[in-house]
């Protein structure tokens, strides 16, 4: 099961940006709201990768701040 696209925030490292849950294109020049809906299906599903990559990257770093379990030997 997918997890749902945010209503709003800036895709890392893009000029596109979520705003209440529209997406916008976006440049020193100004902003443009992107309405093609398989464009901006492509977004929610890049979002929601995303996201996705946060989440997985979060969790291993707090499996490994975690303290290992020894065994009976006292090895790690």
């Amino acid at each position: 099961m997918s997890a749902p696209t945010p209503r709003s925030g800036r895709l890392v490292r893009s000029p596109v940006v979520l705003r209440d849950g529209q997406w916008w294109l976006v440049s020193r020049a100004g902003s443009i709201l992107a309405t093609d809906p398989t464009f901006t299906s492509v977004l929610d599903g890049f979002a929601q990768a995303m996201a996705a990559a946060d989440r997985a990257v979060a969790d291993l770093r707090a499996r490994q701040s975690e303290p290992y379990a020894c065994d009976a030997g006292g090895q790690r």
